[in-house]
């Protein structure tokens, strides 16, 4: 069976309460039963975590190599800051789907710098909390294809 790694980056546990005009009323609980539905219907193992700290965020990605499969990164703004955490990317060898909630090319210029995309596979944004199973979608398609 495969396995899914859903990691979420700054400011994402306060999702449904921070900025619902630009991230909806959705809440990070609320997402990760979503997704747990849809990793049952996909018939994948998925694996949900949070963290504010750059430096966790690492070491999950780094304990996702041999674990899970592809990883799905909502960085949040450490996407534009980060080349600790593209390294990381890069060092673990898993396909990396960015994710975020928003268009971050329609919001402010130094959103449009991503340290993650030269190392994912693909990015998803735009799409609200749709976009964390739109990911669960592309990360299954991406592995059937690779198989």
């Amino acid at each position: 069976m495969s396995s899914l790694l859903v990691l979420n980056g700054p400011n994402l546990n306060l999702l449904g309460t921070r900025q619902p005009d630009v991230y909806g009323r959705t809440t990070l609980a609320d997402i990760e039963q979503m997704c747990a539905a849809h990793a049952k219907a996909l018939n994948v193992s998925l694996s949900f975590e949070q963290s504010n700290l750059e430096g966790e965020m690492i070491d999950h990605i780094h304990a996702a190599k041999g674990l899970h499969d592809v990883i799905i990164l909502n960085a949040g703004a450490y996407t534009h800051t980060s080349v600790a955490l593209m390294d990381a990317i890069s060092s673990v060898e898993l396909p990396v789907i960015e994710l975020h909630l928003s268009n971050v090319h329609a919001r402010e210029e130094f959103r449009h710098k991503s340290f993650i995309a030269p190392v994912a596979l693909g990015i998803i944004c735009g799409f609200g909390a749709r976009g964390y199973t739109l990911a669960m979608d592309a990360a299954v398609n991406h592995l059937e294809i690779a198989r």
